[in-house]
């Protein structure tokens, strides 16, 4: 009979091990740092058993095989995963409820029809599985449900019948046994994951696991998920858009800038080849306090729109909101436009959004933030086939951005005529004949355009 896995509560704070839970750690004195962790068994009979010699390889005598990845169909998801599922990988995706995880996964099965897929579901039964399947469009003979919390249960399945793929759906609801601790503590879901991924890992499976939010937006279980896995995808999108942002936060087989764009539609997720003209989609012209700029996610040039409103405030302090932009970078160029070109928002409130949901975190942004505060402050459209982008420096200068060439030529692809650049980047488009390019230096020659 297989001994039995033991339990030990261990201090989080100081690694003081006690054999029941208490709330102070009798050691360092921290509260509520005990936490169970599973005792592997007793290992000293190795000493009379012959050990196996250490397999070591020199790393270019490694053979690399042709068929290391598993392509889905899906462009957005490969993209984002670099190419395709890496066998024995381990993927977490995760995202707010309702976002898609569940149907993105049903769609991976219908569009890898040759392989033979687990699905284990701890939420639902197989009858609503079956039932999303079905208004997904799901046809997959090889497709296989098993609705089981029991982490050991399913491992031992995934070893017995060795499938290509294996998704949980979620971590959350997976328990081992032989801890104490509920479903969906941290315990429980750090444990689970491990025993997942060591199969994964030893039959070479890759393994995607969903895991949900908590209320702060964060992956349920402290993080403690993402320094396990191999990858960690993360949904964005608000509930009544159509569209959703699949980003990389981590991934070892790939890069953690690409962004994958999707629309949700009745029959699931549709993957969007062309998300500069999905964002700039329904734009009005001829208005005050919207510029267009280009941003780099990953290997692909984005346009995007930023829209400003600048009004008088009804406060005694000035508000100050932004929605896709970084808060604090806002302010930034707020003091930047009242100390070098003397325009005064001390007391005006000031509203900075990003249309369809996409979030600005390169300094390349700052230049079309600060025209369409501008422009929203005088009341003067900017030119509707203008595009800008340069990073704006605390003495007013304007400094250059990496890619611009790929840039310029994806706003040119977009019917834009005119683009104004840092005067730093002038070498750099010396070859393009397709856009007029008003090249500027300080922000001050950037503001002239919409006076």
């Amino acid at each position: 009979m297989a001994q039995k896995n033991k339990t030990v509560f261990v201090c989080s704070e100081c690694g003081t091990e006690s054999i029941k839970w208490l709330g102070q750690c009798p050691d360092c004195g921290a509260w509520n740092t005990m936490e169970e962790q599973l005792i592997a068994p007793n290992v000293s009979a190795r000493a009379t058993t012959k050990i196996k010699p250490l397999n070591v390889e020199k790393i270019d005598d490694i053979p690399l095989h042709d068929e290391h990845r598993f392509i889905t169909g899906i462009s957005e998801l490969d993209r984002v995963l670099g190419g395709g599922i890496v066998k024995g990988s381990v993927v977490l995706l995760s995202g707010d409820p309702g976002i898609g995880k569940s149907t993105i996964l049903l769609q991976v099965c219908n569009a890898l029809k040759n392989l033979k897929i687990l699905y284990v579901s701890g939420e639902e039964s197989a009858v609503q599985i079956k039932l999303r399947a079905e208004r997904l469009g799901v046809k997959n003979e090889n497709l296989l449900v098993m609705t089981e919390t029991d982490t050991e249960l399913v491992c031992e399945y995934i070893r017995s019948s060795h499938p290509d793929l294996v998704m949980i759906d979620s971590i959350q609801t997976m328990s081992i046994a032989e801890l104490s601790s509920s479903s969906g503590s941290i315990v429980q879901v750090r444990e689970s994951a491990k025993m997942l991924l060591n199969t994964g890992k030893q039959l070479d499976i890759p393994v995607f696991i969903v895991g949900h939010v908590n209320k702060g937006g964060d992956i349920a279980g402290p993080k403690v998920l993402e320094h396990i896995v191999d990858t960690v995808l993360y949904f964005e999108g608000e509930k009544n858009q159509s569209y959703r942002i699949l980003r990389a936060i981590k991934n070892r087989y790939g890069s953690t800038n690409e962004i994958g764009v999707f629309e949700m539609s009745d029959r699931g997720l549709n993957a969007v080849e062309n998300p500069s003209a999905m964002l700039l989609s329904g734009r009005i012209k001829n208005v005050s306090g919207a510029a267009i700029t280009c941003i780099i996610e990953g290997t692909r040039p984005i346009l995007a729109e930023v829209q400003a409103l600048v009004s008088a405030t009804g406060f005694g302090n000035p508000r100050r909101m932004s929605a896709g932009f970084d808060y604090n970078r806002l302010n930034l160029i707020l003091a930047v436009l009242e100390k070098r070109e003397g325009l005064y928002f001390s007391n005006l409130d000031a509203y900075v959004n990003i249309v369809g949901g996409l979030k600005l975190d390169e300094p390349a942004a700052d230049l079309a933030v600060a025209l369409a505060l501008v422009s929203s402050l005088r009341d003067a459209p900017i030119n509707d086939e203008t595009i800008c982008f340069g990073e704006i420096g605390l003495s007013g200068e304007i400094r250059s951005v990496s890619r611009v060439e790929s840039r310029v030529k994806e706003a040119a692809r977009l019917g834009f005529t005119h683009c104004i650049v840092p005067s730093a980047c002038k070498k750099l488009l010396k070859d393009i004949n397709d856009i007029e390019i008003v090249y500027v230096k300080t922000l001050g020659e950037a503001l002239d355009h919409i006076r």
